[in-house]
């Protein structure tokens, strides 16, 4: 099927360029990236899932309480040089 696309000149000379190193046509490396685009829309992005990795304990270090950055802060660095 043929048909007209309007795309800027950078962009058509860069896809020209990259066919072209690549012994193939602007139409084959343009359907190929169309076909890309859309298996990867149909299959999905999966979303990010960041797993559970707890471990045993009773909460934040003797001294320290939840939302006191700094006191958090000066633990973690003590004796490292900060």
């Amino acid at each position: 099927m043929k048909t007209t696309i309007d795309i800027s000149d950078g962009l058509f000379r860069e896809v020209k360029r990259y066919a072209g190193q690549r012994g193939s046509t602007f139409r084959e490396v343009l359907e190929s990236a169309l076909r890309v685009l859309l298996k990867t829309k149909i299959r999905g992005a999966r979303s990010f899932r960041l797993r559970k990795r707890s471990f045993g304990g009773k909460g934040l270090a003797e001294g320290l309480t939840e939302g006191n950055w700094s006191a958090i802060r000066e633990r973690v660095y003590k004796g490292r040089g900060a």
